[in-house]
């Protein structure tokens, strides 16, 4: 591809050699890109990624470049971790955000618990003082008004510490 006048592709230029017709790496490391090849060379080596791409089927390859270069650019900010840091983190993320889901529907049952049952109260004592009744707490748990106020304010206080999980890594 490159042999024929045109610049060698990103591997060839970095390991100064001439790029052939058929080389490997030149679909998927363009001479405008060599910061790609770089990067793979650094934490994988030119001969491994070169054994890599020649197991596998060509219409595979882009795909596996694709995350070779990824790869090798979270290796290079997390070198212990690479990229299972960065699954474990958002794994972490993942957790904290169904804790706060789960509170927040908690809430949101709790204030539906409330205006139920606020409204069954009104209903109640509007029916009882329609047939001139005292106000009385019909179908209700609540033995005293002073009850319903602690029960309704209890429900405010839904813990709302994140999940803490530890790393599957050590």
């Amino acid at each position: 591809m490159a042999g024929h006048g045109r610049s060698p592709c990103a591997s060839c230029k970095l390991l100064r050699r001439r790029c052939s017709k058929d080389c490997i790496f030149a679909p998927h490391f363009p001479p405008d890109q060599p910061h790609r090849f770089s990067i793979v060379h650094k934490v994988f080596g030119a001969s491994n990624v070169n054994k890599m791409l020649q197991e596998l089927p060509v219409h595979h390859r882009a795909d596996a470049v694709s995350s070779l270069v990824y790869e090798a650019s979270v290796r290079m900010k997390d070198p212990v971790y690479g990229c299972a840091g960065t699954i474990s983190y958002l794994h972490n993320q993942v957790s904290q955000l169904q804790m706060q889901l789960a509170v927040a529907q908690a809430e949101i049952l709790c204030i539906k618990m409330q205006q139920e049952s606020s409204s069954s109260l009104l209903i109640s004592s509007r029916h009882d003082a329609h047939e001139n009744k005292g106000f009385v707490f019909q179908q209700s748990s609540f033995d005293s008004p002073r009850e319903f106020i602690n029960y309704s304010s209890s429900c405010n206080h839904v813990a709302q510490e994140p999940l803490k999980r530890e790393s599957p890594w050590p």
